[in-house]
């Protein structure tokens, strides 16, 4: 038996997924651990990691190894996403990691990291034909699904502490930032050629502003386990709901929001405002959640190749 440790480097959060890896190839996850360093933080138009978020996120790594180096028979793979992928001083970061920690991180493409993402949730849904969104905090990743096929993948830099940063969203929201914000995004989207294919598509929603929207209105629907958001399913009408209930409220109000984690609060419209301009642009009609995504993918492809051995 092998544990296979993921550690997923997000632009918002740094992720710890330990699996248990079986001779036959089943495999399951044993744990799970999350911290909210928000490396992207304050990387601006130059795209320079703040030496601040870098110390959050080594800490955060440190404190992963003393939880996976109690372990057996251990092997770590470690990625990073758009906020390392983006920054100007990526190398300086990926050093101090090699030398704080021990290990060498793999900065995932933009292409990969999609890649990953549809790998983690196709053999998770029962739709065959949807649009697959990645909302992270530096990026949105994008894929376009037909008959369980990928058939195009895109990552564009409009993730939400981007959006929030850039259009100041954090607090209270002006109509003309929002305009800003909106008219921004569909521009992106329209530079996209095959993003006018799958119209009327379902979006199939993945990342943190995915499942805190979920828990959201699992709450307000009372749901007994909030957090199974695996095919649950919000119409368009509902999410533009809580869009509304977020645009109302200042960054004081949404952090007593029931589901949102008060550290969310200031971007998760810098995030979401992803997922109502492509359900505009491409009228679809509503969201399936999976919890699946990038670690997901990861861990099966690493089966299948041990497997192949």
């Amino acid at each position: 038996m092998e544990n296979f440790v993921i550690i997923d480097i997000g632009s918002n959060s740094v992720r710890m997924a330990v699996y248990q890896i079986n001779a036959d190839g089943t495999y399951h996850e044993i744990k799970r651990m999350k911290n909210d360093t928000r490396l992207s933080e304050g990387m601006g138009n130059k795209n320079i990691l703040q030496f601040s978020a870098m110390k959050r996120t080594i800490a955060t790594l440190k404190h992963f190894k003393s939880e996976y180096s109690k372990l057996s028979n251990v092997t770590v793979k470690a990625i990073a996403t758009a906020a390392v992928r983006q920054a100007q001083n990526q190398q300086d970061f990926l050093h101090s990691i090699k030398d704080e920690i021990g290990i060498t991180v793999q900065v995932l493409t933009g292409n990969e990291e999609a890649y990953y993402d549809y790998e983690g949730v196709v053999k998770r849904l029962s739709v065959r034909d949807y649009v697959l969104m990645d909302i992270g905090g530096a990026s949105v990743e994008i894929v376009h699904v037909r008959n369980k096929q990928a058939i195009n993948y895109v990552s564009i830099p409009t993730g939400a502490v981007k959006m929030t940063e850039r259009f100041k969203l954090q607090n209270e929201i002006t109509a003309a930032n929002l305009f800003s914000a909106q008219q921004f995004i569909i521009e992106m989207y329209s530079k996209i050629g095959w993003l006018k294919h799958p119209l009327h598509y379902p979006i199939v929603l993945i990342g943190g502003a995915a499942r805190t929207l979920a828990r959201i209105n699992r709450r307000h629907q009372h749901f007994k386990h909030v957090d199974r958001i695996q095919d649950y399913q919000l119409t368009r009408k509902q999410i533009n709901h809580t869009m509304s209930i977020f645009l109302n409220d200042n960054l004081k109000q949404r952090q007593q929001i029931n589901g949102l984690e008060s550290d969310r609060a200031d971007v998760i419209v810098g995030g979401l405002i992803n997922l109502t301009s492509v359900m505009d642009f491409i009228d679809s009609k509503r969201v399936i959640f999976s919890d699946g995504g990038v670690r997901e993918g990861v861990v099966n492809e690493y089966v299948e190749k041990e497997l192949i051995k």
